[in-house]
């Protein structure tokens, strides 16, 4: 009998070290690995709003959107950006979400906002979202936001975030000033990054060239060719975070007008 219980010892005990070797057990430092990792995702800001109470700050602000930003898709959830945000203009279309705990008021749920505006004065943080009266309401809890309204400059965290616009194709406005030798759109409802590095324009008497376009200001790119610009125009948009590239063939017809708004048939 004796034997047998040595036996058996020896069995559990090879048994045990081969638990604790070969085990994948719950290990709560790798769990504060990973919830460290989600929480780097999210960047501190200063946040402050402008406009009307429940409206869209100003019409369209520095990057050139106009009256769109009240409605959909943007729908008022926009922010205007200090420099580091704007970018000089480059960043306007971008999307982040901003949430706040700082005050009772604050729901501490993240709502998403569109750049469409310039916040020159915004340099006291690294980062600042001045926000329409909606999109800052929008982080109150139900009820509270004017209470939330009234706290001033708030402290904030920021997330970047991709783009959405559900049934949405990116679209042009040709500027007012473009004519046949000097060419000028506003991008609008780019998916995904909402930034774009690079745009590059072709016409339809050649094929294989495609001639790139400076960036002029906000979210409008140009190209100042010297020589007549034959239409059907193409357009090659790159995004600045994937580096994904999309064609808008022919999007701007032969008659285009300074003025009009061309949809394409593609995005990101």
């Amino acid at each position: 009998m004796a034997l047998f219980h040595v036996k058996q010892s020896i069995v559990f005990v090879l048994v045990l070290l081969f638990l604790v070797h070969s085990c994948y057990c719950f290990n709560p430092k790798l769990l504060n690995v990973s919830m460290v990792q989600a929480a780097s995702n999210w960047s501190p800001a200063g946040a402050t709003w402008y406009g009307s109470r429940t409206g869209a700050g100003s019409d369209g602000g520095a990057c050139g959107y106009g009256t769109a930003v009240e409605q959909a898709p943007f729908s008022s959830m926009i922010s205007a950006a200090g420099p580091s945000l704007y970018k000089s203009g480059e960043g306007c279309g971008a999307c982040y979400q901003v949430r706040c705990t700082s005050n009772a008021a604050c729901s501490g749920n993240p709502v998403t906002v569109v750049i469409t505006d310039q916040c020159p004065g915004c340099t006291s943080e690294s980062a600042h979202f001045d926000l329409s009266g909606t999109s800052f309401g929008a982080m109150a809890k139900p009820g509270q936001e004017e209470q939330l309204r009234n706290a001033g400059v708030l402290q904030i965290e920021y997330t970047k975030s991709q783009c959405k616009y559900p049934g949405r194709t990116v679209t042009f406005h040709v500027d007012a000033g473009s004519n046949p030798y000097y060419f000028a759109t506003l991008v609008e409802y780019e998916d995904g990054d909402g930034e774009i590095s690079s745009v590059e324009l072709k016409q339809a008497t050649d094929s294989d060239s495609w001639l790139p376009m400076q960036h002029s200001w906000g979210a409008v790119w140009q190209l100042n060719s010297g020589s007549l610009l034959r239409g059907p125009l193409s357009l090659k948009l790159t995004s600045d975070g994937s580096g994904e590239t999309i064609v808008a063939a022919g999007v701007i017809p032969a008659d285009w007008q300074p003025g009009k708004t061309y949809r394409s048939l593609v995005n990101f």
